[in-house]
């Protein structure tokens, strides 16, 4: 008789599927973000997905760079920025940081967003 395997029986879960850092606190704002770009920014953080973040994250620091330019904006640099952290070690102290300082000065930013109708 032969012993079945657990690996059979148990649901394979890889780490290609788990967003990269693990960071509640960068979960938190990107659960704050429209759904349509959040989802976008949850694909571009999985580890899998490192050749796709790298080049997005370039070319969103230049855009923020360049946001004198129509349809380029400011909003572009921090984002690039906490793109290239996941694959940057240098830039990941700096994200920390930052969200160190956002859970001190605007705890609002992180707690869980409500939508527009269910405002009290």
């Amino acid at each position: 008789m032969t012993a079945v395997s657990d690996d059979r029986t148990q649901p394979r879960t890889s780490a290609a599927d788990e967003p990269a850092g693990g960071d509640e606190r960068l979960d938190a704002l990107i659960g704050r973000l429209p759904p349509r770009v959040g989802g976008a920014v949850n694909y571009l953080l999985k580890p899998s997905n490192r050749w796709i973040r790298i080049p997005s994250g370039a070319l969103l620091v230049a855009g923020g760079v360049l946001s004198v330019l129509p349809l380029l904006g400011i909003w572009m640099l921090p984002l690039g920025l906490a793109l290239l952290a996941e694959d940057v070690p240098a830039l990941r102290a700096s994200r920390s940081k930052a969200l160190d300082w956002i859970e001190r000065r605007k705890p609002e930013w992180l707690a869980p967003s409500t939508p527009p109708d269910e405002k009290t």
